[in-house]
């Protein structure tokens, strides 16, 4: 049987690695099945989602000139739905860029990256300050005669 990439075959997990696991193809093959391949979760020990003997469902993403065939079970699972999905960003137009200053007066909104800075250095100059007077005491801010 001739394994083009692209496809989906029946295989059987022969080995188990910190990195991935080989599964026996069809037609005598071997190929690997790498750790961020095996699902659409975090797999952190391969171990807990497959196991030796255990039939899978491959696809063949890459065959090497080598002879080294790269397999994915991620790619053959139905993707999850999107769960923290954000919904599309309304297209912004003159009209609505010309409307935006006085719907923001009416709207207490989050301070500006400006006012944010200003604050920011308000608070980090009087640290400063703070520590360098503190600094001046140890250093012996006495003057020689």
């Amino acid at each position: 049987m001739e394994l083009s990439v692209g496809s989906i075959v029946t295989g059987r997990v022969t080995g188990i690695t910190k990195f991935g696991a080989f599964v026996a193809l069809p037609g005598g093959k071997s190929g690997l099945v790498h750790i961020s391949e095996i699902s659409n979760s975090f797999v952190n020990d391969v171990h807990d989602f497959l196991s030796d003997g255990q039939d899978v469902q491959v696809k063949i993403l890459s065959v090497s000139p080598e002879g080294k065939i790269n397999l994915s079970i991620r790619q053959v699972q139905a993707a999850p739905a999107a769960q923290h999905s954000r919904p599309p960003r309304p297209q912004r137009t003159a009209a609505t860029t010309a409307a935006a200053p006085s719907s923001a007066a009416a709207v207490p909104t989050e301070p500006s990256f400006e006012d944010k800075l200003k604050q920011f250095m308000s608070v980090s100059d009087s640290k400063q300050s703070e520590v360098n007077r503190h600094m001046a005491g140890k250093r012996g801010g006495r003057r020689r005669k």
